[in-house]
Formats: C-alpha cells, sequence, structure tokens
C-alpha cells in the first residue's frame, strides 16, 4: 500500500486568483478562508484578486500562502482522502505543515504565520538583501563560492542541482558572475529577504518568544523540521519552528527522510508546482502530484 506525504510549498509560488477556485468547489476550504478573513480581513480578497507586486510583499504572501495551503488541506479531507503517513512545509510551508498535522489549532497556525511574515519583512526591510537559486552546482561548490563573500550565505538545499543563497544584495553580482564563472547559473527569487540566514536570527529570537507562550499537541502524523530533517515532538516543536527561520532549509534531505520511512507518493499543498518537481529530482521512483490533481485522483 502507499504510503502518502504532504509537501506544503513556501514563498515564490503565489499568484494572483490562487485558491478562488478550490474555495468554490468546496465548502471546507471556504470555512478556511473565512476564518482567515475574520482573523485578518482582507486575505481572500488578496489571494483571489491582488496585485503580484502586494501577494509578494512578505507580510501578505505568508498568511495569503498559509490559508490556500490550510483550504487544500481541509478540501482533500473533505472529499475523504486518507490521512497522510508525514507531512513537510517549505520555510513557510512548515506553519501550515504543523498545523495540518495538529501540532497547533488552524487559528493559532494562523496567527503564527501572520507575526512570522510580519517579522521577516521588518527584518527584511533593515538591510537590504536577497535569493537566488544556484543551479548546477553541487553543494560543496556552492558553499565554496560563498565562503569568498562576507556576508552570502547557502540556505536552501532544495534537489540535486539547485540550492538557494541569501547574500547582501550588493554582494550578489560579484556573487552571480562567479556561480557562472563556475558553469552554475542562477535565477533570483520572489522574496523580499535574505531568509534562512543570519539575516534573520534576532526575527528568530523574538519569534521564539512569541513562541514560549503557546502549548503544542501531538502530531496525529510524522511532521519532518526544515532544520534537521527529522521529526517534532511537541518538546522541540517551539525550537524547530523559531530556528528554522534563520536556519538552512535541509529539504533534500527531508525528502529523503520521508521516502526512508516508506512514503512514496507526495501531494503537493499549495498553488504551484515547485515542490513536486523538486521531488521527481531528489526521488524519481516517487509519485510526485499537486493537490489539485490529486484531489482530482481521489475524488474519481
Amino acid at each position: 500500500m502507499d504510503k502518502i506525504g504532504y509537501l506544503f510549498s513556501g514563498q515564490g509560488d503565489q499568484f494572483p486568483g490562487m485558491g478562488q477556485e478550490l474555495c468554490q468547489i468546496s465548502p471546507a476550504a471556504k470555512e478556511v478562508f473565512d476564518l482567515c478573513d475574520s482573523l485578518r480581513p482582507g486575505t481572500s480578497q488578496q489571494c483571489f484578486s491582488g496585485t503580484e507586486q502586494e501577494l509578494r510583499q512578505t507580510q501578505n504572501t505568508q498568511p495569503c500562502l498559509f490559508a490556500v495551503e490550510l483550504a487544500a488541506f481541509r478540501a482533500l479531507e473533505e472529499a475523504g482522502a486518507p490521512q497522510p503517513d508525514g507531512v513537510a512545509g517549505f520555510s513557510l510551508g512548515e506553519v501550515a505543515a504543523a498545523t495540518a498535522s495538529g501540532l497547533v489549532p488552524l487559528e493559532t497556525g494562523f496567527r503564527l504565520v501572520c507575526r512570522r511574515g510580519q517579522l521577516m519583512q521588518e527584518a527584511a526591510g533593515k538591510v537590504p538583501t536577497a535569493m537566488v537559486a544556484v543551479l548546477r552546482l553541487n553543494p560543496d561548490q556552492v558553499k565554496t563560492l560563498c565562503s569568498r563573500f562576507s556576508q552570502v550565505y547557502p540556505v536552501n538545499f532544495n534537489c540535486p542541482g539547485q540550492i538557494a543563497v541569501s547574500g547582501l544584495a550588493s554582494q550578489m553580482p560579484e556573487f552571480q558572475a562567479a556561480v557562472k564563472e563556475a558553469g552554475g547559473r542562477t535565477v533570483p527569487l520572489a522574496v523580499q529577504g535574505g531568509f534562512h540566514s543570519p539575516f534573520m536570527a534576532e526575527t528568530a529570537r523574538t519569534f521564539a518568544r512569541d513562541l514560549e507562550k503557546l502549548s503544542f499537541q501531538t502530531p496525529r502524523m510524522a511532521l519532518y523540521a526544515n532544520a534537521t530533517a527529522r521529526e517534532y515532538t511537541p518538546q522541540t516543536a517551539a525550537d524547530l519552528l523559531s530556528r528554522q527561520i534563520a536556519a538552512p532549509v535541509l529539504w533534500e534531505d527531508t525528502v529523503r527522510a520521508m521516502v526512508t520511512r516508506g512514503m512514496n507518493t507526495f501531494v503537493e499543498l499549495g498553488p504551484g508546482r515547485t515542490l513536486t518537481n523538486m521531488v521527481k529530482k531528489i526521488a524519481p521512483a516517487a509519485r510526485a502530484l499537486t493537490a489539485a490533481e490529486y484531489l482530482q485522483e481521489v475524488a474519481g
């Protein structure tokens, strides 16, 4: 029997209109949007008709993507999809995965992602930073190139041949030139700051203080952490949720850990196909499909 892993998207997959069709066909999805609107008025409006520029602002991106992802999760439950055997989320998607697992209630998860987005946007505004994806180079090559610069860091180990890098905006052109000289290629990422790097250290500490006030439940399924590629427990939750803001995302290791646990079907809960495409590179033998594709399959 297939074991199923749900993967929750991170920033970069957002687009105007995301989630609207889902809301129209699923009462359970609409309930998620209604709750999010009650806590943060205008969330569904931003998802359905916000501009690209509006959705790119971190304080908007994170709650909007969270709403879409939890709406997809609830729509799959409503359609009779089996409970996944494990969940993981990329960056902000980890808050969505934690919520879907039952670590925190939906309302708490949404409040957390709103706070996280606000803090990260504030941090990004203090120092001009940027992120790029480095393609065609291996981790050691990327680490070596980053070491030549005082404030450029390898941060997201996505899949074979793809590593994201955060750095000072002023150092990025020279870094990109170095990547090209080494035989690689860079692609700018649609985010507003140097996330998962030392630039976010103070933000992580502030978020940790917010998390200290919460109690966490035992997840209903295996929940994997970006910072360690290992499973959460209620005792480690506050540390892992805060640490991941400034720590690298070990995504390739996370997917491999889920495969080792027997998961051979992965469903991306989010508006795009970024994680689906990564899975195909990390675990070619596994099935990888979007929530829309899986919902159609489940509904028959």
